[in-house]
């Protein structure tokens, strides 16, 4: 009876303040579907559930990976930057980074936080993840942030697809979408670009 809302974020039938948000399916279904494949889930009452992952196959050879960009290229140079993540792990990691490639960095744990952080303080871009729970969620957060600064500079992240939510929000002026898990020269060179642009 659950089968049809499994793979939506947040979904979970365990208990409040039990293991699990809700995204693990979602974030598994989002992967599969970047790779252009699908789920099969056949589900036996009192025995569980098995789920087949299906993906095309090539014949293509492998592409030789490209040549690294040397890190020199995407340091930063002691810019301001705003992490908007509601898991604190992923407001870490992405704190951690910047702050090796040479950025200033604060973190808030919604878009709430974050509309009232930029009402007292600058920040010369905002990394903002796109879905966040309780709250609003990224474009609408960056909705509320340009009528505070227009000209505000930000970059999108999820562990999910990009989603018209995301084109919205680059529509109405955010750069680049960088797709978790972080890669330092991912978010470093995308930070880079949107400064400069």
């Amino acid at each position: 009876e659950h089968r049809e809302k499994i793979f939506e974020p947040f979904y979970t039938k365990k208990a409040m303040g039990r293991s699990g948000t809700g995204l693990g399916l979602a974030i598994v279904w989002g992967t599969v579907k970047d790779h252009n494949g699908y789920i099969d889930v056949q589900t036996e009452v009192g025995e569980g559930s098995t789920f087949t992952l299906y993906f095309p196959v090539t014949r293509e050879e492998l592409v030789t990976p490209q040549q690294k960009i040397p890190v020199e290229s995407y340091l930063g140079n002691g810019e301001t930057v705003l992490v908007i993540d509601d898991i604190a792990e992923q407001r870490e990691v992405a704190s951690g980074l910047l702050k090796k490639l040479g950025y200033e960095v604060q973190a808030v744990s919604g878009g709430e936080e974050a509309v009232e952080y930029l009402r007292e303080n600058k920040a010369d871009i905002i990394v903002l993840d796109m879905i966040m729970a309780p709250g609003i969620d990224g474009l609408e957060t960056y909705q509320r942030v340009l009528k505070i600064n227009p000209q505000q500079k930000a970059i999108l992240v999820s562990g999910f697809s990009e989603t018209d939510r995301v084109k919205k929000a680059q529509k109405l002026g955010a750069g680049a979408y960088v797709k978790k898990p972080y890669v330092m020269e991912k978010i470093g060179m995308a930070i880079r670009d949107e400064l400069k642009r």
